[in-house]
C-alpha cells in the first residue's frame, strides 16, 4: 500500500479545475460583484425610505382622522342646534323679552360650538349659489329656473362638513336645471 500512496502524488491534476486566474481577472470579478452589491444596497435603501414615508403618512392620517366617527356625531349635534334656532319664531318688536334672550343665547352657543369645531379641523360650507360638486354635494332634487345657470346649487337643505379636508357629510342640495322650453329650443337648433 505504501507504493500506491507514493504513486498518487505523481498523478495528473483533475481536469475539472479551472485554469488559474490572473490578477486582472480577479479584480474585474470583484469590481462587478461590488457594483452588484452597491446596486442591491441602493435598492434596499430606497425601499426602506419608501416604507418609512408610507408609515409616517399612515401615522399622520390616523392622527388626523381618528376622530372621524366622533366628528360625524358632533356635526349632527351642530345641525340639530341650527334646526332648533331656525324653528324659533322670527324676531319681532312685540315678542316677549324671554324669547329674544333665548334666541340670543342659543345663537351665542351655536357660534361658540361651530368655532370650536373649526379650531379642531371640522369645517362647514354653505353651497348655495355655487356650482354643483358631486364630491361635496348630494343632489336631492332639480328645479327648473331662469334665475340661475344649470348645475348651480339654488338651495341647501344642509351644509357640507369636512374633517381636515376629508368629507364627513355631503350637503343636501337642490340644483338648478334649464326650463323645459329652453331645452326644447336648444335641441331644435
Amino acid at each position: 500500500m505504501s507504493e500506491q500512496t507514493a504513486a498518487e502524488p505523481d498523478a495528473a491534476p483533475p481536469q475539472d479545475e479551472p485554469a488559474p486566474e490572473t490578477a486582472q481577472d480577479r479584480i474585474a470579478a470583484l469590481e462587478a460583484e461590488l457594483a452588484e452589491m452597491k446596486e442591491r444596497w441602493m435598492r434596499a435603501e430606497a425601499e426602506n425610505a419608501n416604507v418609512r414615508t408610507r408609515a409616517r403618512k399612515d401615522v399622520d392620517d390616523t392622527r388626523q382622522y381618528a376622530v372621524q366617527k366622533f366628528a360625524t356625531d358632533v356635526v349632527e349635534a351642530a345641525e340639530n342646534l341650527k334646526r332648533g334656532l331656525d324653528s324659533l319664531p322670527p324676531p319681532s318688536d312685540d315678542q316677549p323679552a324671554i324669547v329674544a334672550k333665548v334666541r340670543e343665547g342659543l345663537e351665542g352657543v351655536e357660534r361658540n360650538f361651530v368655532g370650536t369645531l373649526e379650531r379642531n379641523g371640522i369645517k362647514h360650507e354653505d353651497p348655495a349659489g355655487k356650482p354643483f360638486d358631486p364630491n361635496l354635494h348630494q343632489a336631492m332634487a332639480e328645479q327648473e329656473t331662469d334665475a340661475h345657470p344649470p348645475g348651480t346649487v339654488i338651495q341647501a337643505w344642509s351644509k357640507a362638513w369636512t374633517l381636515n379636508g376629508r368629507l364627513l357629510r355631503p350637503a343636501m342640495v337642490v340644483v338648478a336645471k334649464a326650463p323645459a322650453a329652453e331645452i326644447a329650443n336648444s335641441g331644435g337648433k
